[in-house]
């Protein structure tokens, strides 16, 4: 009852402070709020040691965050990468249920990397929203295609996603939206739980371990899944200019991290926090038998047949 309380009151208050008061000041009012709502969860962990929220359903209220982003005019790139055989089977449903659920009412810019410009399906987009195609060379091994992506993403911040968007997200594209996904997954810097990892003890987490890697992690604080990373223009440079030099560090010494980028991820995220942490309600795999904390399914993994995907992508 008092959560409803909290949220109401503070849907009547929000509007009259967004006039009056600054971004960050509205933006610590949420913070606030969010702190209070760790206790609409209490089967889940809802925050960090170091206090970043873990952002699950009933912590927070989709209006006030909408509101707030509305009034700061942020607005937010979507970079995704379609390759090979990649493209033809997954890049039209990942837009297509984008344009349904993705930061909707915020602008939005899709940046789409293909080998294949010409095969990038025509989309109708909403008010607001552009697409944006970046053609990229290809790779014989998707495991180059996969880490070589933190490369990319770098330099189109630097030259183009700088002029349009204030925050940036990245996505593999055999993904599907099922439910919003909006406001309340920005913000500075942004990592996602593993759907398969985020209940095991932490002696389960694959972590590279070779300390011969750059990559190496003998223990964390959670597995993050580099299916999706995001945050300020600036950090998400910085995360991907990280993992990119730590890969071409470890290709110099003849070492390949185990999970190829999602090692180096899980490495740079262990030694710079991020400051909002996605629950696997973002991206979720429907073969996982144990749903009971999975309130809302916002995006889903797409069936893969990997076999048939990276042969000679």
């Amino acid at each position: 009852l008092a959560h409803h309380i909290t949220v109401y009151i503070l849907s009547r208050v929000i509007p009259v402070l967004t006039q009056l008061l600054d971004r960050s000041t509205v933006l610590y009012i949420l913070l606030f709020f969010l702190i209070f709502c760790f206790r609409a969860r209490p089967q889940v962990q809802t925050q960090a040691h170091w206090k970043a929220p873990i952002m699950w359903e009933g912590m927070f209220e989709p209006k006030l965050y909408d509101l707030t982003h509305n009034k700061a005019h942020s607005s937010v790139a979507l970079t995704v990468f379609a390759v090979g055989r990649y493209l033809d089977a997954y890049l039209n449903t990942f837009l297509t249920s984008a344009e349904r659920y993705f930061m909707l009412g915020l602008p939005v810019t899709y940046f789409i990397f293909t080998d294949l410009p010409e095969k990038v399906p025509n989309i109708k987009l909403g008010l607001g929203r552009s697409l944006k195609i970046v053609q990229i060379e290809k790779h014989s091994r998707w495991q180059d295609i996969s880490m070589m992506r933190m490369k990319t993403i770098s330099n189109t911040i630097e030259s183009e996603i700088h002029h349009c968007c204030n925050y940036v997200f990245c996505f593999d594209v055999d993904q599907k939206f099922m439910g919003r996904f909006g406001s309340e997954a920005l913000g500075d810097s942004v990592a996602l739980l593993h759907a398969h990892y985020y209940k095991l003890p932490k002696e389960r987490f694959t972590y590279d371990r070779n300390p011969k890697s750059k990559a190496f992690l003998q223990t964390g604080d959670f597995y993050y899944h580099a299916a999706i990373f995001g945050g300020l223009l600036k950090n998400v440079k910085n995360l991907t200019d990280s993992c990119y030099m730590s890969i071409m560090e470890d290709k110099k010494n003849n070492v390949e991290a185990l999970w190829h980028d999602e090692s180096h991820l899980n490495k740079y995220f262990f030694l710079y926090k991020p400051s909002r942490i996605l629950s696997p309600e973002y991206c979720w795999d429907q073969s996982i038998y144990d749903k009971s904390d999975i309130n809302v399914t916002r995006l889903i993994w797409a069936p893969k047949n990997y076999d048939t995907l990276r042969m000679n992508i």
